[in-house]
């Protein structure tokens, strides 16, 4: 049985961030701007200086039969797991899944 392969968004906010977090995320908030943002499998974290909102970027390959929320379901734990590895709090995750192999390229004609 083959694969389908999912780009997923999910978004949140952060939540109660202390002075040592702001810190930490300020330090590096150059590498996590939305430009830079990419689908990758280990997932890409995105925020800006406000350190407001937040938006994480990443490809989930599952099974056909699997249904297409599922995709959400996997990619907002990876962000989860992402943000606790960074000593963050969140609140509710929201996500957006696109197939892409649903996608449909339109190609210039010659």
């Amino acid at each position: 049985m083959s694969d389908r392969t999912y780009r997923v968004i999910v978004r949140g906010v952060f939540v109660d961030l202390d002075d040592a977090q702001r810190a930490a995320l300020l330090a590096v908030a150059d590498e996590h701007d939305l430009l830079n943002a990419a689908f990758t499998d280990a997932g890409t974290l995105a925020y800006d200086r406000s350190l407001r909102a937040f938006s994480f970027r990443c490809v989930v390959r599952q099974p056909v039969d699997a249904a297409d929320d599922d995709a959400v379901v996997t990619a907002s734990d990876r962000a989860s797991a992402a943000l606790a590895d960074r000593g963050v709090r969140h609140n509710a995750l929201r996500g957006t899944a696109t197939s892409v192999d649903d996608m449909k390229i339109n190609r210039p004609r010659r």
